[in-house]
């Protein structure tokens, strides 16, 4: 079925790299979505192999190993370019440090002080990352985020200070565009596989044993704008043959808008209604039986309204924004009817 005469369907936001799962590891999520697709998913990867302490610095050498055999650290690497510094394993760990360039320790994305420093999370590969130790110090315990009023760079770009995101005006950091994506989908596995627990960690970007709202925003966001590399795939399954786990975010991306965001809030019958919608070379070609006056909106991922304009005849063509997943909206005297678009 060829793209131009296929209805659109959810397909995965990121084409540059996909992960391989054994055949059959997610064949109990099939189907489905919502709350269902989150327990099937839990079930899926949860009772993984818990490392020591102690583990994750030999981990770090088949998880985060640059193809040059140095450390892969996300504060100081600069894709396409040239990092300040480099780390090598064991050598460069640390102790004590200084500066920025001293020695390199782990960071766990998701700080221990949200979670009591509890087990299994406070050993899961599938958020922790051996980064410059100065840079760690700096992030502590903030929230990831977009910053605004900038405190402290890094000499690669990652910025700590106010953040400029709608709904949190507190200190975050940010790291650089590369890195957003790996990021999130550290989030998602988080909130997924521990999704029984979340509701007793303490965060701002967490509330009601989920992701608040900001943060949710903020992070499918930064999911759809920094598709899965083949770094995070190479991770993830490095850490699969270590931990027996994946993370299902790398391996199938669609999910996280299945679970997050307002395509994930969309019922299922209010998704088939008279509406006919065809993609082509980024015309979204749109037809219904019976002309309406309505109103067409397209969201982005973040819930962030990207196009608004009426529709009262039967046939339509709208030039369709760079970039997905999207919510395509339809409201009319009949009711509401939505899509779920993705590129």
């Amino acid at each position: 079925m060829s793209r131009a005469a296929a209805l659109l369907t959810l397909v995965g936001p990121c084409a540059l790299a996909i992960a391989q799962p054994p055949p059959g590891y997610y064949d109990p999520a099939q189907g489905l979505s919502g709350p269902a697709l989150r327990s099937a998913l839990a079930g899926i990867i949860d009772g993984h192999t818990v490392l020591s302490n102690a583990d994750l610095w030999d981990a770090f050498e088949t998880t985060d190993d640059r193809p040059d055999g140095f450390v892969w650290d996300i504060y100081s690497d600069v894709p396409g370019g040239t990092p300040p510094y480099l780390y090598s394993f064991g050598t460069d760990q640390c102790g004590t440090y200084n500066s920025e360039g001293d020695c390199y320790n782990r960071e766990h994305s998701m700080p221990q002080s949200w979670f009591g420093s509890g087990a299994p999370m406070d050993t899961d590969l599938h958020h922790i990352l051996p980064t410059d130790g100065w840079v760690n110090q700096q992030r502590g315990n903030l929230p990831y985020g977009e910053v605004g009023a900038t405190d402290w760079t890094g000499q690669n770009g990652t910025r700590v200070g106010e953040s400029n995101w709608p709904g949190y005006n507190g200190t975050v950091c940010e790291p650089i565009d590369a890195f957003k994506g790996d990021v999130a989908r550290m989030y998602f596995y988080m909130m997924t596989r521990y999704v029984g627990q979340v509701g007793g960690w303490s965060s701002p970007m967490l509330q009601g044993g989920d992701l608040s709202p900001w943060s949710e925003s903020l992070l499918l966001a930064w999911h759809a704008t920094d598709p899965v590399s083949a770094k995070e795939v190479d991770r993830n399954n490095a850490i699969y043959a270590l931990q027996g786990n994946r993370n299902p975010f790398i391996d199938n991306p669609v999910w996280a808008t299945s679970l997050w965001g307002p395509v994930a809030s969309v019922p299922q019958s209010e998704l088939f209604v008279d509406l006919t919608v065809i993609q082509s070379d980024g015309i979204l070609q749109l037809k219904r039986s019976v002309a309406l006056d309505g109103e067409l909106r397209l969201l982005d991922a973040a819930g962030r309204e990207v196009l608004e304009r009426p529709w009262s005849t039967t046939d339509l063509s709208v030039v369709l924004p760079g970039g997905g997943p999207f919510l395509l909206e339809l409201r009319t005297a009949r009711g509401r009817t939505v899509r779920r678009l993705m590129p």
